[in-house]
C-alpha cells in the first residue's frame, strides 16, 4: 500500500503468481472442465467444449510442428475474431512459437512494416475484411505467392516462408486463390505424421518466461512498436483479472473487442480459458446489435468493451427489445469512462458489477481495476487500484521523483506484468523501462492514500493554454453529464494568442438538438473559464481505431485543415 503520503502502492496478495506456462495451465482447466462449453462463435454457428477445443488446438499445434515451426519462431495472424484465431493463439503457445497480432485495419505499408519488424516466418490470414482484400494486398507485397511454391522465398519479406489462408465461414474450403498459399486443411494435415508424444515433449521444454506474443502499440504517432510478452506476463494478468471480477466456470463472457488487441486476446480469450468459463464471440468485428443479441440469446453474465462500444449499444434503436438481465459484470477500458455512462450501463444494461479497467499493452495489459464493493465515486472517478503482485507510482515528469499523494505526475508500473521489451528495438526499450525496472506509461494521473489512481490524461494530449495545464479527460467527463450528449472528445488546437485552445467534438443522443452556446452555458460557473471549450463542433461520428478508441490526432488534423492557420483576434 502507499505510505508516508507518497504516490507509491504495492499490492501483495494471499494467492501467489501462477508458475505454469499457458499450455500447462490450460491442460489443468481441460481436465477439470472438459465437458463445459468453452467457446461459442455466433457468426460461424459453431460451439466447442473444452475437450473439443483442446483437441482442435493440439491438431493445429502438430500441424505447425509438421510445417517446421517451433520454439521462438514468429507466426502472424491477420484476421478478425473467430475460433481459428483462438485456436492459433493456443497452438502457438503449445509449441513455444511467438504469435504476432496484426491489426485487421492495416493497409499494405503497415502490413509490410509489421511483418518486417517482428520478422514473421509464418502468416495465417483470412481472405478479406470490409474493403481490404488481404489476398491481393499480400500478393502486392509478395509476387512470389503466384509462383506455384508454398515454401516461399520473398525478396521483400525474406523471413516469411509460408502463408496459410482460411475462410472462417468455410474453414474446410479447398479453393486456392494462388498456388503459393497453403490452405488451412493442409496446415492441419501437415501434423498427421507428428505423434501426440512428440507434441508433449515440445511443450515440456517451455519455460514460463519464454516470449510468447508480439503485440503492436496503437501507433498514433509514428510507427507502432512491437511489444514482446511472455507466458508469465499474459497468463497471470488474465487469471488475476478473472479473480478480481469474481469470474469463474459458470460465467459466459460476451466478447465484442478485437482479438488482435490485448483487451481481446488476454482479458477475453485467456481470461475465460484460465478459469473454465465460456467465451461468446458475438461478431467477427464490432456490431452493437449483434452484441446485444448475443447477450440475450446466450444469457451472458459478463460483457467487455471500450466506452464507444457501450455507447453504441445503449443508443441502438432496438436496445429495449433485448433482455440483458443475465448480465452481472465486465470490464470497460481503453479510454476514460464518464460517470454518466457508467450509471447507464449499471441501470439500463442491468450490469451492476461493471468494472473500470486501466493499463497498456506494455503491461500485459491490465494494471488497475475497480472493485464492485467500491463506492460509486471510486468506481467512476478512478480506475481503481493495482492488481495483486504489481507496483505503481506517480512521478514528476522532469525529475522522476515520486510525488506526494494528490499531485499530478506520470504513472509508472513494475512487476511480473511488464513486457520483456520492444522486439528488435533496444533503444526504445531502455527509454520505456528504466534501470530499476519501472515502465513509464505516458499517462498523467494522481494517487490517493489508499492507492486509488485517477487518470487526468495522456502526457502528449495535455493542452497548455497560456501556461495553464488542461487535461481533456476532465472536460470530457463534465460535458458527458449533459443529458443531450452521447459522446465527446476534447483536444487542443493551435491558437495565436494562448498557444493552444480547447476544442470539443460532440455527438448528441438520438433525436436531440443543441447549440454551441447552450453547451458553453452549461460549462459556465461549473468548470474554470479557461477549460470551457472555445470551439464546439457537432459531429455524427468520430474517427476511431478498430478497437473503438477515438483517434484525437485525426480530429486535430481535420480541425486544422478546416480552420486554417491560427489568426490573432482583433
Amino acid at each position: 500500500m502507499s505510505g508516508l503520503g507518497q504516490s507509491y502502492c504495492h499490492r501483495g496478495g494471499d494467492t501467489p503468481l501462477l508458475g505454469a506456462t499457458i499450455p500447462e495451465h490450460f491442460a489443468s482447466i481441460v481436465a477439470a472442465h472438459g465437458q463445459r462449453e468453452a467457446v461459442v462463435s455466433l457468426a460461424q454457428q459453431r460451439r466447442l467444449s473444452y475437450a473439443q477445443l483442446a483437441q482442435a488446438i493440439d491438431r493445429l499445434a502438430r500441424g505447425l510442428i509438421g510445417l517446421g515451426y517451433g520454439k521462438g519462431d514468429r507466426i502472424g495472424i491477420w484476421s478478425t475474431n473467430n475460433i481459428e484465431w483462438l485456436q492459433l493463439q493456443m497452438a502457438t503457445a503449445r509449441i513455444g512459437a511467438v504469435l504476432v497480432n496484426i491489426n485487421p485495419a492495416y493497409r499494405v505499408h503497415e502490413l509490410e512494416y509489421s511483418l518486417k519488424r517482428s520478422e514473421v516466418q509464418g502468416l495465417f490470414l483470412i481472405p478479406s475484411f470490409r474493403d481490404s482484400d488481404y489476398v491481393a494486398m499480400l500478393c502486392e507485397l509478395m509476387p512470389e505467392l503466384q509462383s506455384g511454391k508454398t515454401q516461399l522465398h520473398s525478396n521483400a519479406l525474406p523471413m516469411l516462408r509460408r502463408v496459410v489462408l482460411y475462410d472462417p465461414a468455410r474453414p474446410d474450403e479447398t479453393v486456392r486463390p494462388h498456388p503459393g498459399f497453403t490452405l488451412w486443411q493442409e496446415a492441419l494435415a501437415a501434423g498427421d505424421g507428428v505423434a501426440a508424444q512428440q507434441l508433449e515433449e515440445v511443450t515440456a521444454t517451455l519455460d514460463r518466461d519464454d516470449p510468447i506474443n508480439i503485440q503492436y502499440t496503437s501507433g498514433t504517432t509514428g510507427f507502432p512498436k512491437a511489444v514482446l510478452l511472455t507466458h508469465h506476463n499474459l497468463l497471470n494478468n488474465a487469471w488475476f483479472s478473472a479473480r478480481a471480477m469474481h469470474f469463474g466456470e459458470a460465467d459466459r463472457l460476451c466478447v465484442p473487442v478485437p482479438f488482435y488487441h490485448c483487451f481481446g486476446m488476454v482479458l477475453a480469450n485467456l481470461l475465460c480459458l484460465s478459469v473454465g468459463a465460456c467465451e461468446v464471440i458475438a461478431c467477427d468485428h464490432f456490431d452493437a446489435g449483434a452484441v446485444l443479441q448475443a447477450v440475450d440469446q446466450e444469457r451472458c453474465t459478463a460483457i467487455h468493451g471500450v466506452p464507444t462500444m457501450f455507447i453504441a449499444e445503449l443508443e441502438h434503436p432496438q436496445f429495449k427489445e433485448f433482455d440483458l438481465t443475465s448480465l452481472r459484470t465486465g470490464i470497460m477500458a481503453g479510454a476514460p469512462c464518464p460517470p454518466a455512462l457508467m450509471q447507464r450501463v449499471i441501470e439500463e444494461m442491468h450490469c451492476p458489477q461493471i468494472l473500470i479497467g486501466y493499463g497498456e499493452t506494455e503491461a500485459s495489459p491490465l494494471t488497475h481495476l475497480t472493485a464492485s464493493g467500491d463506492s460509486f465515486e471510486r468506481r467512476t472517478e478512478t480506475v481503481g487500484s493495482n492488481l495483486p503482485h504489481q507496483e505503481v507510482k506517480v512521478v514528476d515528469v522532469q525529475s522522476g521523483r515520486t510525488l506526494p499523494c494528490g499531485q499530478v505526475g506520470e504513472i509508472c508500473f513494475r512487476g511480473y506484468h511488464v513486457m520483456r521489451g520492444y522486439y528488435g528495438d533496444e533503444q526504445a526499450t531502455h527509454k520505456a523501462i528504466d534501470a530499476a525496472g519501472w515502465l513509464r506509461s505516458g499517462d498523467l494521473g494522481t494517487m490517493d492514500e489508499a492507492g486509488y489512481v485517477r487518470i487526468t490524461g495522456r502526457l502528449k494530449d495535455m493542452i497548455i493554454r497560456g501556461g495553464e495545464n488542461i487535461y481533456p479527460a476532465e472536460i470530457e467527463r463534465f460535458l458527458f453529464g449533459h443529458p443531450k450528449v452521447a459522446q465527446v472528445a476534447v483536444f487542443g488546437v493551435p491558437d495565436a494568442f494562448y498557444g493552444e485552445a480547447v476544442m470539443a467534438w460532440v455527438q448528441l443522443r438520438a433525436g436531440q438538438t443543441a447549440t454551441e452556446d447552450e453547451l458553453k452555458a452549461f460549462c459556465q460557473g461549473q468548470i474554470a473559464h479557461f477549460k470551457v471549450p472555445k470551439y464546439i463542433w457537432f459531429v455524427e461520428e468520430f474517427p476511431t481505431t478498430v478497437t473503438g478508441k477515438l483517434q484525437k490526432f485525426r480530429m486535430q488534423e481535420i480541425a486544422r485543415e478546416k480552420m486554417g492557420p491560427p489568426r490573432k483576434e482583433a
